[in-house]
């Protein structure tokens, strides 16, 4: 399996996977592959990574510039898709691990809105007064490469339609 930058050739495919695999969640809106569009479209996927095997895109994570409260510099991790048939066999944990590679080099953190009991495995952890309007705190979650503690709102980019956000 390679972990790679996606390509222009990868975007259908990276379609299909996202919706495929976001309709499993119960907390899934049907747009997560639409926000990956727009993201894409506005230049601000800071990262879109894909998980390629035997030449069939398997697996796809996307990141984008976030800020908490008032620091900026946190990469915001989502969607974090794989393929329903290949679930089990390491392919998120190996996007993960090179985002969070990545995001380390030049970021204050990474951020996300997700499951606690998957995430925690990567080191996120909710924080007080880390917010997202509407959202549960416990899956409201940051890894701070630094150790300090993030409090605030987690501001996403406007493609993902959470209201007034910058």
């Amino acid at each position: 399996m390679l972990i790679r930058d996606e390509t222009a050739g990868d975007i259908p495919a990276i379609g299909r996977l996202v919706t495929e695999a976001m309709l499993m969640l119960a907390q899934s809106t049907g747009t997560e592959a639409d926000i990956v569009e727009a993201l894409r479209a506005q230049g601000a996927l800071a990262l879109s990574l894909v998980a390629e095997d035997e030449g069939a895109v398997v697996g796809y994570l996307a990141a984008s510039a976030a800020r908490i409260g008032t620091q900026d510099g946190w990469g915001l991790i989502g969607p974090l898709a794989v393929l329903p048939s290949r679930h089990g066999q390491g392919i998120g944990t190996a996007l993960m691990a090179e985002a969070l590679r990545r995001l380390r080099a030049t970021g204050r953190g990474a951020a996300l809105v997700g499951d606690p009991a998957y995430y925690g495995r990567f080191g996120f952890r909710a924080f007080p007064g880390l917010r997202v309007a509407g959202c549960p705190p416990e899956v409201v979650m940051a890894l701070p490469f630094d150790g300090t503690a993030p409090c605030g709102e987690l501001i996403h980019h406007p493609a993902f339609g959470l209201g007034p956000q910058e």
